[in-house]
């Protein structure tokens, strides 16, 4: 009886997928929604407590870790740039249809990027294996930028050059492959920071462009363990000068036909078949005025049979999934256009009945998910700007500044300011993660893990 349920008990973890085992697989969590299973988190922290350890960080970066069993994955350059940032380019007059790269932003930079193994236990450094060379600064976006992503057993990462690696477990480089030089040079003004998905045997990733390039925008699939192309798809958008670049990640949506994979940019979120990366339907209104500066940020949330996707603040579309062809407005179910409450940046967070969305000063709103009727918010949090998305787990929403600061938020149909911590201030513009009892935080200086000591 003991060997049968041993089979039975070994049959049943074999046969659950990847983001059960492994807790924070990927940006954003195992699903893409910003919810973990964590518990017993705490809600306040500071340098001196609540702080298990921390890890000397090389240079800043977006990019956020992710875990798988024992180990946490995150990417970085080798080395420091420079704290002062580079203006933005003066605007372009008519007529520049697509004007060159300024040199202040896509400067030279010679740091390897680098994919780093740390241990979860005690935040020593297993290994760190060079991924690319060549790293440049693009306003809040150096050539570490994308996230990486992971089955438990291969790493997967892109770097913002366009090198795709996937690494084994002890470190090796098992294959590579430039996405540049097999299709279209990247054109997007902040630099390439989108971060790729796996789905089954497929590494999935966006390429969503315009303002430096005419080149068509596209998706590309990988076989995930040889690196050989297996679909590539040119995405359709008639977006005028900057609004065709898209900053977003791809998610998936299970639907009643099987999973679609969502892609938000380019003034259209579209549905696709992960398998083909054939378009089944896509939906407008993302940009009603047909500006010039509409691009996008924030990443598709698609739970409970909906797909949400934000914009340049407003307006933010809840959409019904399913549906081909067009579907604006036929699977529209609500449209929030207010001019306060929704993001620029961080990507909201949804659990199927509350609706999280936190400015880029840290106010938060909580909607009904399925209606879009104000629960409460906007709740101001006391943080200054805020670059990277919030992460629920615990009944808790974290929520991190550019300046290192944390707001703790409890989750639910009433607002509730747990508390707020402070923890080193370099530039912090890193999703956390959290997996087991442990909260983890980037900033520019260190990799924290925060527990409840």
């Amino acid at each position: 009886m003991k060997l049968f349920i041993s089979l039975f008990v070994c049959c049943l973890i074999s046969s659950l997928p990847v983001s059960a085992v492994s807790e924070w697989p990927g940006w954003r969590g195992p699903d893409g929604t910003g919810i973990g299973t964590a518990e017993n988190l705490p809600v306040e922290w500071s340098t001196d407590s609540n702080v298990a350890w921390k890890l000397a960080m090389p240079a800043w970066s977006g990019s956020s870790p992710i875990i798988s069993g024992d180990y946490i994955y995150l990417v970085s350059p080798s080395k420091e740039e420079p704290k002062e940032q580079p203006k933005e380019p003066a605007p372009q007059g008519r007529g520049s249809r697509r004007p060159s790269p300024p040199t202040n932003i896509l400067g030279p930079g010679g740091q390897e990027i680098l994919l780093y193994c740390v241990s979860r236990k005690d935040g020593s450094i297993q290994w760190k294996t060079p991924l690319d060379s060549g790293n440049k600064i693009s306003f809040k976006q150096n050539m570490s930028s994308p996230s990486p992503v992971t089955d438990g057993e291969t790493i997967y990462t892109v770097t913002g050059n366009g090198i795709v690696s996937a690494v084994n477990l002890s470190g090796k480089i098992l294959w590579q492959y430039a996405v540049q030089d097999a299709h279209w040079k990247f054109g997007i003004q902040a630099g390439y920071a989108s971060s790729p998905i796996l789905f089954e045997d497929l590494l999935i990733m966006q390429v969503l462009h315009g303002m430096y390039t005419d080149d068509p925008s596209y998706l590309l699939a990988l076989d995930k363990n040889t690196g050989k192309e297996r679909w590539y798809q040119e995405r359709e958008t008639d977006a005028l000068k900057e609004s065709p670049d898209s900053y977003a990640s791809p998610t998936l949506s299970q639907t009643h036909t099987g999973m679609e994979l969502i892609i938000l940019g380019g003034d259209y979120v579209t549905g696709h078949n992960p398998r083909t990366g054939e378009e089944i339907w896509r939906a407008g209104g993302l940009n009603p005025k047909k500006a010039t500066n509409y691009r996008i940020i924030p990443s598709p949330v698609a739970v409970d049979g909906m797909i949400y996707a934000p914009t340049r603040k407003k307006p933010l579309l809840a959409l019904r999934f399913g549906g081909k062809g067009d579907v604006t407005d036929s699977h529209l179910v609500w449209k929030w256009d207010q001019p306060a409450g929704a993001p620029d940046v961080p990507t909201p967070i949804c659990d199927g009945m509350h609706f999280y969305m936190v400015e880029d000063f840290g106010q938060v709103t909580c909607l009904d998910a399925k209606t879009g009727e104000v629960i409460w918010g906007p709740s101001p949090t006391g943080l200054g700007r805020v670059s990277a998305s919030p992460v629920m787990a615990d009944g808790k929403i974290f929520i991190t500044s550019e300046d290192g600061e944390t707001a703790v938020v409890q989750a639910g149909a009433e607002f509730k300011l747990l508390g707020k911590n402070q923890l080193d201030d370099s530039w912090t513009l890193s999703t956390p993660a959290v997996a087991g009892n442990q909260l983890f935080i980037r900033t520019a200086e260190f990799l924290y893990c925060i527990k409840q000591i």
